[in-house]
């Protein structure tokens, strides 16, 4: 099954300013895939060359499977931008027949997408007196517009409270299911982590890793972290323990080398604690991992 975006030493020159340097990495069908980075890591140069708005300098790149400038190609894609911007004096149901006359999508789509992003009681007031949260899902339903077979979204739960951020996600896992590969940006980590298929985090312009969240965690060896309750005042010993931490309500956190985990469990489990939980270290702990390993702590700069 061919990938439906594959970057292969894919560099990007501004002049002579170098900003994505070799990228290589791909995009599976039906795949959930968070692209991570710090501001100034060259995300959304990457995405704008999967978009078709610039050429890449050098290396190649595909999408579904042709060239990203390909209209065609292009009307295969749904774009959700942080900033999303319509015309404030259109009706949110003007504002997407508008896009779909201009993707060339069903108009008989408008309404069910406006009933999909819970804005049917609202489809008929102008833009303008939308709040924030209702223009992200104006801009939602507009990336949806034409069952495209790759979604790209950046920040998308911006201006959505949980109930709107769960629903979002529920989509996601249905659009996945039926086969519509997904890209996401995000700096909400915690939020992601369960519904991505895999990780890419850049960093200066480089690809730092790329793979699934287990694939990640192997490769960086960070320590597990027990958390125990009930086990306070006796000796937990294992050459595996690199620290032993007080906590609240009789909870302590030990943090464990990885290849010892299930051995330090079966340990503490034969004291009878009342409670323990294992933390795996999470997607953000990796970010800041893969991150720090780049000396990208503290950058700042330009939105590339």
């Amino acid at each position: 099954m061919s990938a439906v975006v594959e970057l292969n030493k894919v560099c990007q020159h501004y002049g002579k300013f170098q900003v994505l340097h070799d990228i290589s990495w791909n995009l599976q069908p039906g795949e959930i895939m968070g692209l991570f980075g710090h501001n100034g890591a060259g995300k959304t140069t990457t995405v704008r060359l999967i978009l078709g708005l610039i050429r890449h300098s050098g290396g190649e790149l595909k999408v579904l499977g042709g060239q990203a400038q390909d209209a065609k190609i292009r009307q295969q894609i749904g774009f959700l931008p942080e900033n999303v911007m319509f015309y404030p004096q259109l009706t949110g149901l003007e504002t997407l027949q508008h896009f779909a006359r201009l993707k060339g999508a069903s108009m008989a789509q408008v309404e069910q997408l406006l009933e999909q992003v819970g804005l049917t009681a609202a489809s008929r007031q102008r833009v303008k007196a939308y709040s924030k949260g209702m223009r992200q899902r104006l801009g939602l339903a507009q990336a949806l517009l034409g069952n495209p077979k790759l979604l790209i979204m950046d920040e998308p739960t911006v201006g959505l409270d949980p109930i709107a951020t769960q629903s979002l996600y529920r989509l996601m896992e249905k659009l996945r299911n039926e086969g519509t590969s997904i890209i996401i940006c995000s700096h909400v980590l915690p939020g992601v982590e369960s519904y991505i298929d895999k990780a890419v985090v850049m960093a200066r312009g480089h690809l730092e890793v790329a793979g699934n969240l287990y694939e990640l965690r192997e490769h960086a060896g960070l320590p597990v972290r027990l958390r125990v309750r009930g086990l306070a005042g006796r000796e937990i010993s294992h050459p595996a323990i690199d620290s032993r931490s007080t906590l609240h309500d009789g909870w302590e956190e030990l943090a464990v080398r990885p290849d010892a985990r299930l051995e330090v469990v079966g340990q503490l489990l034969q004291q009878q604690p009342l409670d323990l939980e294992v933390r795996p270290p999470s997607l953000e702990d990796l970010y800041c991992y893969y991150t720090e390993k780049a000396g990208a702590v503290g950058v700042a700069g330009v939105q590339q």
